[in-house]
């Protein structure tokens, strides 16, 4: 099922990136009482980005690129955001 905040995480890293691969996962059943689970359901992801954009990029930029394309989201929203954003070829 994708909640209201995994489908506008979906829908900003589509503007921003235009990603040949993009997979949002929600994790925050697995940390159901664990600090920063607010009970919401929306507390933990883990982003898998695959776009041109990040080539030539390192992994530090291209993680502060997700995030600025997140705007308020990690830190603020989501108490733990997991990004893994390769560029095409990178394997």
């Amino acid at each position: 099922m994708t909640t209201p905040l995994q489908s506008e995480i979906e829908t900003r890293l589509e503007q921003a990136f235009s990603p040949n691969r993009l997979d949002v996962i929600n994790d925050s059943a697995s940390h159901r009482g664990h600090a920063g689970d607010d009970g919401s359901g929306e507390s933990h992801f883990t982003v898998v980005i695959e776009s041109a954009a990040f080539a030539g990029k390192g992994r530090l930029e291209r993680q502060r690129m997700v995030n600025r394309a997140l705007g308020d989201i990690p830190g603020e929203r989501v108490h733990a955001l997991a990004i893994r954003a390769f560029a095409p070829g990178d394997g």
